[in-house]
C-alpha cells in the first residue's frame, strides 16, 4: 500500500509498528514530527486502528493515515478510516491538525483526496462528525462537498455519497 499524495500533502499509511511505538510513547518523531503532534485525537485514532489490527487484522487501505507536509516533510496531523467498508460499501473518517496548521487549507485538502482514494475502491458513501463547538472542521466537511445529515446533543453529523461508485 503506497502514499496518498496531494498537492501539498502526502498520506502515508501508518503501520502496526509505528501506531505502537507512538501510543506507548516509545518514539518522539524528530524532526520528522511538527512541534504538538501527535494530539490525543491522533492517539485515539492509532489506538483505534491498532484494536481493528487486533479484532479483524489489518485494515489497509482503510487504515490509518499520517499527514507529511510536502515542504518541509513534517508530520502535521493524521486521518483515518473507522475500519473497512461496511456491507453498503460506506465507511467513517476522522482527522486532525496541529494547531499551527491550522486554518491553511491542509485538512480540506487531505480529506479531499482520502475521498477520492475511497471512491476509486469503490466506497460507497463516506460519514465523519464533529462536534458542535468545532465549527472549523464542519467547515472542513462542509468545503470538501459533505452535507450535515443529523446531530444529537455533542455532534453534528456529515456525509457524501455516490451513485457510481466503482468497485
Amino acid at each position: 500500500m503506497g502514499d496518498l499524495e496531494t498537492a501539498r500533502l502526502v498520506l502515508r499509511p501508518m503501520t502496526v509498528g509505528e501506531a505502537e511505538d507512538m501510543v506507548a510513547g516509545a518514539t518522539d518523531g524528530g524532526d520528522r514530527w511538527a512541534p504538538g503532534y501527535p494530539t490525543d485525537g491522533d492517539l485515539s485514532a492509532a489506538r483505534r486502528f491498532l484494536g481493528t489490527c487486533a479484532s479483524t487484522g489489518d485494515p489497509r487501505p482503510f487504515g490509518h493515515y499520517e499527514i507529511y507536509r510536502r515542504e518541509d516533510g513534517q508530520v502535521i496531523g493524521s486521518l483515518s478510516f473507522h475500519g473497512p467498508a461496511d456491507e453498503n460499501g460506506s465507511v467513517t473518517i476522522g482527522y486532525g491538525l496541529v494547531p499551527s496548521a491550522q486554518g491553511k487549507g491542509y485538512a480540506s485538502e487531505a480529506l479531499r483526496g482520502l475521498l477520492l482514494f475511497a471512491r476509486e475502491r469503490g466506497v460507497t458513501s463516506v460519514k465523519g462528525d464533529a462536534d458542535h463547538d468545532n465549527i472549523a472542521s464542519q467547515h472542513v466537511m462542509l468545503a470538501v462537498g459533505m452535507r450535515p445529515t443529523g446531530e444529537d446533543e455533542h455532534v453534528r453529523y456529515f456525509e457524501t455519497d455516490w451513485t457510481d461508485a466503482r468497485p
